[in-house]
């Protein structure tokens, strides 16, 4: 969502409701009806083409947008970097002992948040001065880890001019400060789960 804010691109934004009437729908109804290979949480149709999965999604739209990183090599390690990490703040999301696996993922997302400040070197982005898919990703990664654990990030300064520097983009700042910005309403995880994340950052019953 955030590479197509700030390329500019109307979309229509086929959220699922996370209730029992929403999930009903998207099993019983939607799911196995929009020709997806692979049904899943979330899809893209764009004309002719029908994608799942996070990684699928965003690499289509780097390469349909120019904001593919020049170095490819590179791309694809830092790519891999963040997805790898992500799936840790899911795993420990789920896993009903949170508080438990949370002092393990904090020293990790310690050793991440050096290496990306090494990796980033002048910037002043990823790959130098042009944006590309994999910025974003690395954003709302570090967006969501300071949301977790926001005191990994004291003295960071490295890490936390990037995010300033992708969070000030054209569009996205405008977003950020609308009432519009999902991240006022979208939890990172399922509400369910032990950290949904925010805006809710506690377990509700």
């Amino acid at each position: 969502r955030l590479l197509l804010r700030y390329k500019g691109v109307e979309w229509t934004d086929a959220t699922i409701p996370v209730t029992e009437e929403g999930a009903g729908k998207w099993f019983s109804e939607t799911k196995m009806s929009l020709g997806l290979d692979f049904p899943n949480l979330p899809y893209l149709i764009d004309g002719d083409v029908k994608l799942t999965e996070s990684i699928a999604i965003i690499r289509y739209l780097g390469r349909k947008y120019d904001m593919m990183p020049e170095d490819v090599v590179r791309g694809d390690l830092a790519e891999q970097l963040v997805n790898g990490m992500r799936t840790y703040i899911t795993k420990i999301a789920y896993s009903g002992e949170f508080e438990k696996a949370k002092p393990w993922f904090i020293n990790t997302l310690g050793v991440r948040l050096k290496e990306f400040t090494a990796f980033l070197g002048e910037g002043p982005f990823l790959f130098g001065e042009k944006v590309s898919y994999i910025d974003f990703l690395a954003f709302e990664f570090w967006d969501q880890c300071r949301a977790l654990s926001p005191e990994s990030f004291d003295g960071m300064d490295v890490v936390n001019a990037y995010q300033e520097r992708v969070a000030s983009l054209p569009r996205i700042r405008e977003w950020m400060d609308s009432e519009d910005c999902t991240r006022r309403t979208y939890s990172i995880n399922a509400p369910h789960c032990s950290w949904p994340g925010f805006p809710n950052t506690e377990k509700t019953e």
